[in-house]
């Protein structure tokens, strides 16, 4: 299994053999982002539970590479914003512990300003 920097490292030089650094803007890097997960939505839309397994099924390699272009351009933008993905995690992670109280949110999925 590759690690996280020798994946960036790929899609550094995958982006500078075709010369797109110069299109690989922090707000195209966000906006493609986030079309790429509309995309990946688009696969469940209208879809109920049982659609829906049954569509990971027959689609997985699709959904997978939905997840990858999300996942891509992320690793980018975060690349070229200098924020190291593992510390932002980290850092998330903490605040939601804060915002989330186990004993607060056990077995809810209620947003933290209504716990």
């Amino acid at each position: 299994m590759k690690t996280y920097n020798e994946l960036l490292k790929k899609l550094r030089i995958f982006r500078q053999e075709r010369n797109w650094e110069k299109f690989h803007k922090p707000k195209d890097l966000a906006m493609a982002a986030a079309i790429e997960a509309a995309e990946l939505m688009e696969e469940f839309l209208w879809k109920n539970e049982e659609e829906v397994v049954a569509k990971i099924k027959r689609d997985k390699e699709k959904i997978a590479d939905e997840i990858a272009d999300t996942v891509v351009y992320l690793m980018l933008l975060a690349d070229d914003l200098e924020i190291d993905m593992y510390e932002a995690i980290e850092r998330k992670m903490q605040k939601n512990a804060q915002k989330y109280p186990v004993e607060k949110c056990h077995g809810r999925a209620t947003k933290y300003t209504d716990l």
